[in-house]
């Protein structure tokens, strides 16, 4: 099924009409910092490599430190996150950019607070990848035309970033099949064959090649030489509310952000608790460049290519995003 027949997300749209009536930040919160006891704020997160600094954070009492009692609530999926950050039953979330800029055009007051990693640029070693059997005719971008690749979502990252590819090496992008899997299933969509591509981040990518695949290209470093996935965001009400609880948070994770960057063996340690892998596929798992500060280039490509290719129907309302206007 060819992705540009399948119609936009929609996941979205009962969270926008609750955001836009009863959009509230979770109530009787006092300021951050209080010397009775900390500020409990509770963060949305994915089992994925950019929240290790926030585990890694939490472990060393660095968020307590700047006056947080810091509750990580793991989430199976992204587009759960969204609807309870915007309820109000949590304070911040985790997700990809061009989830963030969809809700922003769909009228979701939502704003992000805080980056969540980078890619590191390099096209071979990096945190996403599209992967295919070693054994694979697959050569370039452009073989992918009239080929199945598998992605998590449609018109989000994953077919987003695919296109920019194929399109840069001379291939229709509209001809890519994309086709809807798990993450979790897509080793096993691959082995046997019932995709030709998979579209993966840490830690799938390692435990992908080291089972038998093989990396076609570099997704990210296609699109922006260093992309910035993901962002922690808020509603606009938070951040006018409970402004002290968003730069106690943003200065923390800052903090465990370096920390994180200079002991990268406590970042295996911590990920061995919420992301489980084998020994062997953790030791081999590329790590993002750490940074807690907002991309505006980086989320400007992204959201310009998500408009060229039909994600956004509107230009990318970054600024709004970032709060920069």
């Amino acid at each position: 099924m060819i992705n540009r027949a399948i119609p936009r997300r929609t996941a979205l749209g009962s969270a926008a009409a609750l955001a836009l009536t009863a959009c509230s930040s979770p109530a009787g919160t006092p300021p951050p910092g209080s010397p009775q006891k900390p500020h409990k704020v509770t963060v949305g997160l994915l089992p994925v490599v950019e929240c290790a600094p926030l585990y890694l954070g939490l472990r060393q009492g660095i968020f307590r430190k700047h006056g947080l009692d810091l509750v990580p609530s793991q989430f199976p999926g992204g587009s759960a996150i969204m609807p309870a950050v915007i309820s109000g039953q949590i304070h911040i979330g985790f997700s990809n950019v061009i989830s963030l800029l969809a809700a922003r055009e769909r009228g979701v007051p939502l704003v992000s607070v805080a980056g969540a990693g980078t890619s590191t640029g390099d096209p071979v070693k990096d945190i996403n990848a599209i992967i295919v059997n070693d054994g694979s005719g697959l050569r370039s971008p452009r073989d992918l035309v009239d080929k199945k690749v598998a992605i998590n979502a449609w018109n989000n990252l994953g077919d987003t970033t695919v296109r920019v590819a194929v399109k840069r090496d001379g291939g229709d992008h509209w001809r890519v099949q994309f086709v809807r899997v798990p993450f979790q299933e897509m080793p096993g969509k691959l082995a046997s064959g019932a995709v030709d591509a998979i579209w993966v981040s840490e830690p799938l990518r390692s435990s992908s090649l080291a089972s038998g695949g093989r990396l076609l290209f570099n997704n990210l470093t296609e699109t922006y030489p260093k992309v910035q996935v993901a962002q922690f965001f808020t509603t606009e009400q938070v951040t006018q509310q409970d402004n002290a609880l968003v730069a106690a948070f943003r200065d923390g994770l800052k903090e465990a952000t370096h920390y994180a960057s200079s002991h990268t063996n406590e970042v295996f340690e911590i990920l061995d608790t919420y992301v489980k892998v084998s020994s062997s596929v953790a030791s081999a798992i590329v790590l993002p460049d750490w940074t807690s500060d907002l991309a505006e280039e980086s989320t400007q490509a992204l959201g310009d290519a998500a408009h060229e290719f039909r994600t956004l129907w509107k230009a990318p309302d970054v600024a709004g995003l970032l709060g920069t206007r």
